[in-house]
Parts: C-alpha cells; sequence; structure tokens
C-alpha cells in the first residue's frame, strides 16, 4: 500500500443527529492517490477481513485493546465477582430475612441492573473513552462521569483495607494451629468458649451452662475483633495505628501497582487465575460445609422466603443497592473495561452473560456462608439469626470457624484467603483502573503523550489513596470502613444511574442511542431494553429513592449507634459524589457553552460535541459520523473505507434520527428497507458495494460531512 499524507482543515458536522455545533471537514487528496476504481467485496470476504481485523494486535494502536475477548470476559467477571459476594450478599440475607431477599434481589436484577451494565458496556465501547469521555455525549452532564469518579476513589480506599485485613489473616494462618481456633491467647477474654465437639486437629474446653450461654464469644469472633481490628470503643476513638495493618496496607497498594503496571495488558493475563480460582475453594467449601451437623438448617433459612419482610422498604433498598454494589454500574468501571473492547465485540451478549454469572455466584456463595452459619447455630444452641455478628465481619467470623473445623486447617486457611485476595484484586484493578482512565482521557488533550505516562499516572493514585488510608490501620479504623461502606457507594449511586439513564434515553435520544448499539452489533436490540431505559429502571431507581429516605436508620455496627456527627461525615461522601454534577453544569454553562442568551448556551450544552462518537475514522465512516482531525491520518493510510473491514459490508446502519423528528439528510429509504446513500457514493445492490469515486485533482478538497463517508484507499489496496 502507498502511503497517504492528508490533513484536516474546517471543522465539521455534529455527529448526534442534532443540530451542529461546526459544519464541515476538508480533506486535501493528494493526486498520487487518484483515481479511485470501482471495488467490489462479497459477505464472506467482508467476514474474513472482520476476522483477520479482531485478531491482529491491537485495533486502536494508541490506546490499546484487550489482547482478546476471554481477557475483557475474565477480567469483567473478576470486576463483579468481587468481595462482596461473599462478605456482603450473604450478610444482606441474614441482615433482611434469609430467602426473602432474593426475591426483590431478582426484581432489581433484571428492571435495573442487567439493563444498567448492558448500557454501559455498549456506552463505553462505542466511543472507546472512560466514564468521564463518554460525556461528549451530552457534555452539560459530565459531572455524572466525574461523579462516578469520586465513587469509585472513595471505595479503592477502603476496600483495599478489606484486602488489607485479608492479608492479616494469611500470614496469621502460618501457624502449627490456625491462632482463631482456641482461647487462651493473649487477645481472649474470660467470655471465650469454643464448641465440646471434639475435632482431631484441635482442642477444645468444656464449660458451657445455660447460664452463660448468652454471653459467650467464640474464638474467631475474639481473634477479628480484639487481635486483628484492636477495635476501640467507637468512631471517637480512634486511638493509634496498628503497625501490622499498616503494613499490610502497603503491601496491598504495592500488589495492585505492580498488577496494573502496563494497564489492561497485565491485568488481562492475571484474571485468568484471579477469576477462575475462587470457584475452585468455594466448591470445595460448599461440600465440606454440608458435612457439618447443623448445615441444612442454615440453607433453609437461605432458600425459604419470610415474605412478611417484603413490606420492609429497607429490603428493597438493600437490594437495589447491593444490585448495584455487585454489577457495578455508575462507578464508571463498566464504561472503563469496555472502553477497551474492540469496535464490533458482541457487549450486548457479553453483558448479559458476565451479569448472570455475577449474580449466580452471589446465590451460591450465600449456600458457603449458611452451610456455615447453620453449623454454628446447631453447635451453639442459639437462633440462626444471632448466631453471628452482622456486617463486613461475617467473612472473617464465620468463614474461619468453619476452616477451624477442618483437617489441615491451616492448609485450607491460607487457601480461603488467598482465593479472598484473587476477589478483592480483581475488583481493585477495575476500580482503581477507573481513576486512571478517566485522568489520562481527561488530560490527553492537553498532553498529548500522556498515554506513555499511565504507568506515572497509576502510581502517583495508589500514593494518594495509600495515605488517604491510614486512619483505616488505627484502632477505630473498621468503624470508619462501616461509614464509608454505607454511605460513599449506596445512595449515591442510585441518583447517578438514574440520570445517567434519563440522559442517554430524553437528551441523546433513545433512537440514536439504539442505533449506536446496532452499528456495533449489526442486529437491533429487543425492545425489552429500550423500555427498561426510557422507564422501567429509571422508575424502580426513583422509587428505591423514596424508599431510602423513608426507611432510612441511623447507621449501627452491633451494639455502637454512630453518633450524628459521625452520620453527618457520612452524607458529606453522597454530597462529594454528587457535587460535580451541578458544579459541571455552572462551569461548562458559564465557561464553555457558546451561544449570546443563557437559552442558547443550554442548548449548545445538551448538544454532543464533535468528538463524540467512535474514536477511530474507519468506525466513524461506518456509523456514518464526520472524521476525526487527529485520528484521520492514521485512519485512512491504514485503513481506508472503501472496505469496511470490521463490518459485513452490504450492511449500512439505519438513518440517524435528527432533533426535529426527521432521519440523517445523508440516508435514504430504499423499498426493501435498507438505506443508501443520497449522493450515490454506496449502493446496496445483490450484497455488495459499488462505490465510485469522482475524479479529484491535485489541488482539489472533498468536503466531508455525515452526508458523505469517505473512502480514501490507494490503488494497491483494492
Amino acid at each position: 500500500m502507498s502511503n497517504y499524507q492528508s490533513s484536516l482543515s474546517g471543522d465539521f458536522a455534529m455527529s448526534n443527529g442534532h443540530a451542529s455545533h461546526k459544519t464541515s471537514t476538508v480533506v486535501d487528496m493528494p493526486k498520487n492517490n487518484l483515481p479511485f476504481v470501482d471495488t467490489m467485496q462479497t459477505n464472506n470476504t467482508s467476514k474474513k477481513s472482520s476476522e483477520n481485523s479482531d485478531n491482529n494486535g491491537d485495533e486502536n494502536e494508541e490506546r490499546g485493546n484487550w489482547g482478546n475477548k476471554m481477557d475483557f470476559i475474565l477480567s469483567s467477571v473478576g470486576f463483579a465477582v468481587g468481595l462482596g459476594n461473599v462478605w456482603r450478599f450473604p450478610y444482606l440475607c441474614y441482615k433482611n430475612g434469609g430467602g426473602a431477599f432474593l426475591v426483590p434481589y431478582v426484581i432489581m436484577l433484571f428492571a435495573a441492573g442487567l439493563p444498567m451494565f448492558v448500557i454501559e458496556l455498549g456506552f463505553g465501547q462505542f466511543v472507546s473513552k472512560g466514564c468521564v469521555g463518554v460525556w461528549d455525549l451530552a457534555p452539560l452532564f459530565k459531572g455524572l462521569g466525574w461523579a462516578m469518579v469520586i465513587i469509585s476513589g472513595m471505595v479503592v480506599i477502603y476496600y483495599n483495607m478489606i484486602i488489607a485485613y485479608i492479608f492479616f489473616y494469611f500470614f496469621a494462618s502460618f501457624n502449627k494451629v490456625v491462632p482463631w481456633s482456641t482461647c487462651g491467647n493473649e487477645w481472649n477474654t474470660e467470655f471465650c468458649e469454643v464448641s465440646t465437639k471434639s475435632n482431631s486437629t484441635l482442642i477444645y474446653n468444656t464449660s458451657e451452662s445455660n447460664a452463660t450461654v448468652t454471653t459467650v464469644t467464640r474464638p474467631a469472633e475474639e481473634f477479628w475483633l480484639n487481635y486483628a481490628l484492636g477495635r476501640s470503643e467507637g468512631l471517637h476513638d480512634m486511638g493509634t495505628i496498628r503497625w501490622q495493618l499498616l503494613l499490610c496496607l502497603l503491601l496491598a497498594w504495592i500488589v495492585v501497582f505492580l498488577c496494573l503496571i502496563k494497564g489492561i495488558k497485565s491485568v488481562g493475563k492475571v484474571v485468568y487465575f484471579t477469576a477462575t480460582f475462587p470457584y475452585i475453594v468455594l466448591f470445595i467449601l460448599l461440600i465440606r460445609g454440608l458435612t457439618l451437623p447443623g448445615a441444612m438448617n442454615g440453607i433453609y433459612f437461605y432458600i425459604v422466603p419470610r415474605f412478611d419482610q417484603l413490606g420492609n422498604p429497607t429490603v428493597w433498598k438493600d437490594a437495589a443497592v447491593q444490585v448495584f454494589y455487585s454489577l457495578g454500574p455508575a462507578w464508571g468501571s463498566l464504561h472503563t473495561l469496555a472502553s477497551y473492547n474492540k469496535f464490533h465485540n458482541n457487549f450486548h451478549r457479553d453483558g448479559i452473560t458476565v451479569g448472570l454469572i455475577n449474580c449466580g455466584t452471589s446465590v451460591f456463595a450465600g449456600f458457603v456462608i449458611f452451610a456455615v452459619i447453620g453449623f454454628m447455630s446447631h453447635d451453639s444452641g442459639m437462633p440462626i439469626e444471632d448466631v453471628a455478628a452482622g456486617g463486613s465481619g461475617l467473612a472473617f467470623v464465620a468463614y474461619p470457624e468453619a476452616i477451624a473445623r477442618m483437617p489441615g486447617s491451616v492448609f485450607w486457611a491460607l487457601l480461603f484467603f488467598f482465593m479472598l485476595l484473587t476477589l478483592g484484586l480483581d475488583s481493585m484493578f477495575c476500580n482503581l483502573e477507573t481513576v486512571v482512565t478517566a485522568i489520562v482521557d481527561e488530560l490527553k488533550p492537553v498532553y498529548p503523550n500522556i498515554y506513555q505516562k499511565k504507568t506515572y499516572v497509576t502510581g502517583i493514585c495508589c500514593v494518594v489513596f495509600f495515605i488517604l488510608g491510614l486512619p483505616m490501620t488505627t484502632n477505630g479504623g473498621f468503624y470508619m470502613l462501616t461509614l464509608m461502606d454505607e454511605y460513599s457507594a449506596g445512595f449515591s449511586i442510585i441518583l447517578i444511574s438514574m440520570g445517567e439513564t434519563l440522559v442517554i434515553s430524553y437528551v441523546y435520544g433513545i433512537e440514536n442511542f439504539m442505533r449506536d448499539m446496532m452499528v456495533m452489533l449489526k442486529f437491533k436490540m429487543n425492545i425489552y431494553w429500550k423500555i427498561c431505559w426510557m422507564a422501567i429502571s429509571p422508575s424502580v431507581m426513583f422509587f428505591v429513592f423514596i424508599f431510602f429516605g423513608v426507611g432510612y436508620k441511623g447507621l449501627t455496627l452491633d451494639d455502637y449507634k454512630y453518633p450524628p456527627w459521625a452520620e453527618f461525615l457520612g452524607w458529606g461522601m453522597v454530597i462529594a459524589a454528587l457535587l460535580p454534577v451541578p458544579g459541571y453544569m455552572i462551569y461548562f454553562l458559564y465557561y464553555k457553552a457558546h451561544g449570546t442568551t443563557w437559552k442558547e448556551r443550554f442548548f449548545y450544552s445538551l448538544e454532543a460535541t464533535d468528538s463524540w462518537g467512535p474514536a477511530l475514522n474507519k468506525h466513524r465512516a461506518e456509523a456514518n459520523y464526520p472524521l476525526i482531525a487527529d485520528e484521520s491520518k492514521a485512519g485512512i493510510a491504514s485503513n481506508g473505507f472503501n472496505k469496511l473491514s470490521s463490518v459485513d459490508e452490504q450492511w449500512q446502519p439505519p438513518p440517524k434520527m435528527m432533533s426535529n423528528g426527521t432521519t440523517s439528510p445523508g440516508y435514504a429509504a430504499l423499498a426493501n428497507g435498507d438505506y443508501e446513500m443520497r449522493n450515490g457514493d454506496y449502493n446496496n445492490i445483490n450484497d455488495s458495494y459499488h462505490k465510485k469515486e469522482p475524479v479529484v485533482s491535485e489541488h482539489d478538497s472533498v468536503t466531508l460531512s455525515r452526508d458523505m463517508p469517505l473512502s480514501c484507499n490507494s490503488e494497491s489496496s483494492i
């Protein structure tokens, strides 16, 4: 292929089908690439070309892509299937009446969770940008993207502290006997008592009576509260930094940085182990749990719903929050993961698959947890609902209790906590990558080579978040962690998700969005998605918002009630996440929007920017978007547009809907339902393209707009 030199000048039309910000793009074409000739590409040839394109390295060479499809699938599973599936979902079932929680959970999944999961994958994949850059779709609402970044930032602060706890348990397991299996240690109290049932690897005391049974504490619980946490009396008593937790937190951040040092290229390989290993361990633990006495009672409590709980709005709020917490919409990570996909990846199928795997894992982990809870209830004589402390400590009390009763407990403890590390690290990778990707995407216009410096940005973020997490290494740190867990990613993600669906559906236009998705998928998405995005999902989120207010109660941790000033701090986290939304609106209207009146500025800010659309010009041509100046040279020289190599060449996208209800002027509808270019550039005849190019002299220019995609292959590319 001969080299193609081009330059772009002038402006170009809006790419969202609404009123234009700018008018045209001019491409000067040298004479040595002419004349153009007629070309015909059959359907089979196009499919083969598409397959070759998918396998020949990165499609977006500057930004990078996943190494292959499984890298993305496993990374998405790793993000969605995290610690919350083990220590949050079973806890919410325990808190909300066992199996009754599954009813609102499944309803919320199909009404809001899965539609939001799929829409964000498609959103990020279409423009190949993170959660901030995607809002070129409607720049007035770019604050939604920054709100997602802030949420992810707050989450990684406390989430990595949980990983630090796991490291603590992992290292503590290197003993002849796991230290939480017996009483009589320096951290135990006089109330510590272990089971009287003999076990080949453990030594038990035998003191137990009806008079003291209600005050008995188990050694696993005392190890967690008194030794691992060294927990103080409350948030008002933060105490001093515990050096063991400090070192574990430092190690956690070092591991996260090393795994992200090459971005998605390194993460995409690590997840082949970290995303699959937990299932093996969970299955083994389930088998072991079912052999314990009383296990079936716990499972019965888990799967049999008590429908009287469904009248409690807190149950529905918790179900919605758990769906969002687990699947991860409105955190920005889904946009980020999908942004590294190749343009024609089937995100629709991937989203459904990953979403169902994630929720199935939550239910499966619940069986593992409740089998152990049933055993603990049988062993202690206490009711199931009272047998274990609630909260995130469930994973550090119930699971260790089961492990301590297994033959070879040290081996099982190391295996189990290593599994928790893999679960937690997968989610940490994605959450931190969300923050880093948002930063580098936004800095690119100012620092064009920022992608080459991404490792430094990652390192700086790790250092900053490590420092911010230091208060959680103190005696009162767990109170702070619980506060952040309750407020940082609950109330705010409901509002942000609702805003996202409304902006896409009613500001950008659901028909425009469905069309964009069809360009990537090459088929029209089911009406179920359209109904959910336009009505069902935002309605569900609105009612959850109402329920949240009606059912709100002050935060508690075991017997500790958080003081008003602590709850005020929690609501400050909510406000911090939501503040960028109105803040950026004011900033954009005042400093960025064009127009002589505020009304003109407002409507200008609702229109997509010139950079909205696919990242590469070959895909912009497929979708009938104007070319972008900084991509035209690479896109035209290496790919050309007389052959749409990544899409079946007999297929053309449907017309874009204009704001006045008409279709894009670049297309004319044919009687058979296909579309042809009104300029005569493309004609859909017998499942092939005949492209006729005008003769252009050396000094002539061709004006580009949504009306006429460019075809600029050299002769040798035919």
